[in-house]
């Protein structure tokens, strides 16, 4: 019998800790076939996940499989994320979180292990595309770097989950 994973327990620790320290977790997941995501918001093979209280409904964290609801502009989705594609979790306040290795062959699908088959090519490692967040003045409520950064998706500022009654 094969051991689980210590990753879908990481993920579950880290996305408690962001909730009751009132922080948004995210995460960065690698896309591939089993991934399901709106594949307009992909970039570069990744998409970001905000997965907090507010933005999901029916989050469930399994061992193999993160699923949830979500609004993509204003049109409900379905998501289903191996565990094995996040590449990393992380507070989107602070930035504290945990980076994972994720395999992908060069066709870009993860790697599957067959003992019965050798792979034919190596795998490459893909590292997470996660920077250091400055700290915000207290002053002015910017940082320094805020005019060096991109826009963020959307670019209507801050998400918001409207309910409507």
């Amino acid at each position: 019998m094969s051991e689980t994973s210590t990753k879908p327990y990481l993920l579950r620790a880290l996305y408690e800790w962001c909730t009751d320290n009132s922080y948004t977790p995210y995460i960065v997941v690698v896309v591939d076939a089993r991934t399901r995501v709106p594949a307009e918001f992909v970039k570069n093979g990744e998409i970001v996940l905000n997965v907090s209280f507010e933005a999901t409904g029916n989050l469930k964290i399994d061992n193999d499989f993160i699923h949830f609801k979500a609004r993509f502009g204003g049109v409900a989705r379905e998501i289903e994320v191996p565990v094995s594609n996040v590449s990393a979790i992380y507070a989107r306040e602070n930035g504290q979180g945990m980076a994972f290795e994720v395999q992908r062959d060069d066709e870009g699908q993860r790697k599957k292990k067959s003992r019965s088959e050798p792979a034919k090519t190596p795998a490459r490692k893909i590292s997470p595309l996660l920077s250091s967040v400055p700290p915000v003045s207290a002053d002015s409520g910017k940082t320094a770097d805020d005019d060096k950064q991109p826009d963020p998706p959307g670019k209507g500022g801050r998400p918001r989950l409207t309910r409507i009654k």
